[in-house]
């Protein structure tokens, strides 16, 4: 009888565990076993943790001619070594990517920046149309003098071109 020293799966879906267990290399993998000579949890943080084995009686088993499975030879090696390794930290946590700014906004602003001056503008030359209309009546020659209607403009003037 040829027998093999393999992992029985037990567990539910995403969370496996093991059993190191000695099993005829006939039978199937969750089948009857000869003896269970330990245990492997993938699940467990700590590496040195996630296995237990029965050292002395796969010594036994191997001595009188199982063989060994490739995964359980190595976790074999891994025990008696001591070499497990640590587990890798997760990796650092980032900043999110800002958004790309849309291309055509910038002219739609343009746009909207054009149209506010056309407005303030066309506000603008109605004002002083109304001041001349309503100047005209109200005022004698004298008194429509230029300085006055220059300091109205100059003010209008700067802040247009300020805009």
């Amino acid at each position: 009888m040829a027998v093999r020293i393999r992992m029985k799966k037990l567990g539910r879906r995403h969370r496996p565990f093991f059993r190191v267990c000695v099993v005829d290399s006939r039978k199937p993998r969750d089948g009857k076993t000869i003896e269970e000579v330990g245990t492997y949890d993938p699940m467990v943080r700590e590496k040195k943790n996630r296995v237990t084995l029965n050292m002395e009686r796969i010594d036994y088993w191997i001595s009188v001619g199982a063989q060994p499975s490739d995964n359980v030879a190595t976790l074999i090696k891994k025990v008696k070594t001591d070499t497990f390794g640590s587990a890798s930290a997760p990796p650092p946590m980032t900043a999110p990517k800002a958004p790309p700014e849309p291309v055509e906004e910038p002219m739609a602003e343009e746009a909207v920046e054009e149209e506010s001056k056309e407005a303030a503008a066309s506000e603008e030359t109605k004002a002083k149309e109304s001041k001349t209309e309503e100047g005209s009546e109200k005022k004698t020659p004298t008194e429509e003098s230029a300085p006055a209607e220059t300091t109205e403009e100059t003010p209008k003037d700067s802040a247009g071109e300020k805009s």
